[in-house]
């Protein structure tokens, strides 16, 4: 192959290896050269252009990459028709990209021309995806060179095993303590986990975490033709004498292995029983964020066997991400207990009022704004950092004699949002956490706030504190400092729910009564009903 600069009437035959713009012209990059290009060059003035020209024995770059991608490609995988060098390569159909490790080092190993990238092996795809691409470097190459790639890939580098398992079953042991809504939302995730694969969910038992009731449910779960089990503890596997392997090998079944280099998914026990996959479920596979679960649940789904050595070479890169409940150096606690920030969001227009301020409107002779800062202050939170926006002097003067900061948010007009990060910037670097407060819920009270700071525990990951009843969360919230930066993301008139949600893991939830956490007074009715009116 040829290379340099050439006469426009020499390069005929060759492809411009630089885009090129003179004189009203524009030559692109990888245009190959005919008599009207000469033409074209030559009206334009350029007296020399750089191009690429095949010698015989070479193949253009197009040529070279569709026909590596071919050799690579194997079931499940189609080929794109190559363009500018490039060969992308796509799933057929849903399942779990299977590859060739050792053919695809071979191939790149051929030459430093011809490329080859794939995404990362065993990963869960769906019909349609890119999955590897092979790539030229240069604009051709000998023939020599790629008949060697080809080789090297040839027999299907890259293939989609299709997933086969269609029937689930899901056994939950349970303890005193273990919510049915926790396992009401296991299932839930689960069946989205499984939804993408084809499978669904047979049959669910629920069981007393006991070996011997878990033996049981197992065979009847394979009595009704389970191809797959995944078993969630109601306490984490600490042994493999513990309860789930018990109850896996009194059923004469086999423990493949027990724990993993994957975190989150230490926990997790392989299995089988009657020749079906058991899978013992670490604490992580009840949040619906990809876990290590998620890595050795697809390949099942798929057929694939999944050994001991399998789950032992997952250790490099198996730390998917920090984990939010994971205690970390942060600031000292203070004495006396943790240091916890109280931010009373008191910015908004009270658009839904239809005028009047609703933190200033009164309750018991009081604005409600004043009602929710003397609750606050009297908490074992620290001195009350009080967002203010519509009617920011006003706000003021409702609170004033009262021990509390202001920080002025100038977009409160854009939203919730907008109070939140202005709150949460203003918290001193000193502060474990922030109860975040609404200035219009004047019946959260001093004790809840405490309650709510007693259950916040960094230490044993309780990073996120709410008030539920009746399966509902309402507010204060309190956030870890964990959280801060997420929490300054946020935009619109909208919270931080999507956020308690993500991190499911770290939420604690703070049981209690009545309308306190729930009643927000934001419109003339519900003042009325404050009022009892």
């Amino acid at each position: 192959m040829k290379f340099g600069p050439r006469r426009p009437a020499d390069a005929i035959g060759g492809v411009a290896v630089h885009s090129l713009r003179q004189n009203g012209l524009l030559l692109k990059k990888g245009t190959l050269i005919g008599p009207a290009e000469v033409a074209a060059l030559e009206k334009a003035g350029v007296e020399e252009i750089v191009v690429v020209q095949l010698e015989p024995g070479d193949v253009s770059e197009d040529v070279a990459a569709g026909d590596v991608a071919k050799a690579i490609a194997g079931d499940g995988v189609h080929v794109e028709r190559a363009f500018t060098g490039r060969a992308n390569l796509f799933a057929n159909r849903a399942g779990v990209l299977v590859i060739d490790r050792a053919a695809v080092d071979r191939v790149n190993a051929v030459d430093e021309a011809i490329t080859f990238a794939t995404l990362p092996a065993f990963k869960a795809v769906v019909e349609g995806e890119m999955i590897g691409t092979v790539k030229l470097i240069p604009f051709g190459v000998e023939a020599g060179l790629r008949d060697a790639a080809v080789a090297a890939g040839k027999g299907g580098a890259l293939r989609v095993s299709p997933y086969v398992i269609k029937r689930v079953g899901i056994v939950s042991t349970q303890l005193p303590g273990l919510a049915a809504k926790v396992i009401d939302k296991t299932l839930r995730v689960t069946a989205e986990r499984l939804a993408p694969a084809g499978a669904s969910i047979i049959a669910e038992r629920r069981i007393a975490h006991d070996q011997a009731a878990l033996s049981a449910a197992l065979t009847e779960l394979l009595g009704l033709g389970a191809e797959l089990i995944i078993v969630f503890g109601a306490s984490a596997i600490a042994d493999r004498r513990d309860v789930i392997p018990a109850a896996i090998t009194a059923i004469d079944g086999a423990i493949e292995h027990f724990g993993m280099p994957v975190d989150p998914g230490n926990l997790l026990l392989i299995g089988s029983a009657a020749g079906v996959p058991v899978l013992g479920a670490p604490g992580c596979a009840r949040s619906p964020v990809e876990n290590g679960f998620d890595w050795v649940l697809m390949r099942l789904l798929a057929g694939l066997k999944v050994t001991r050595a399998d789950i032992t070479g997952l250790g490099v890169g198996g730390l998917l991400m920090e984990i939010v409940t994971r205690p970390q150096p942060r600031v000292p606690i203070t004495e006396g207990g943790r240091n916890v920030a109280a931010v009373i969001l008191a910015a908004g227009r009270s658009t839904r009022m239809g005028g009047p301020n609703k933190l200033l409107a009164e309750l018991n002779g009081k604005p409600l704004v004043r009602i929710v800062a003397e609750q606050v202050i009297g908490s074992k939170a620290a001195r009350p950092i009080v967002v203010t926006g519509h009617q920011a002097e006003q706000v003021k003067a409702a609170l004033s004699g009262l021990d509390v900061g202001f920080v002025h948010n100038p977009n409160y007009a854009e939203g919730l949002a907008s109070s939140v990060k202005t709150g949460i910037a203003a918290v001193g670097d000193d502060a474990d956490g922030a109860v975040v407060c609404l200035g219009d819920m004047p019946l959260v009270g001093t004790q809840l706030v405490d309650r709510l700071i007693d259950t916040f525990d960094p230490d044993r990951g309780a990073l996120i504190a709410v008030p539920v009843a009746d399966g509902r969360r309402g507010n204060p919230v309190l956030w870890s400092r964990r959280f801060f930066a997420e929490l300054m993301t946020l935009d619109g008139d909208v919270g931080a729910r999507h956020l308690i949600a993500k991190h499911a893991e770290a939420v604690m939830e703070v049981p209690v009564e009545g309308a306190g956490a729930f009643l927000d007074i934001d419109t003339p009715d519900a003042l009325a009903k404050a009022r009892g009116g």
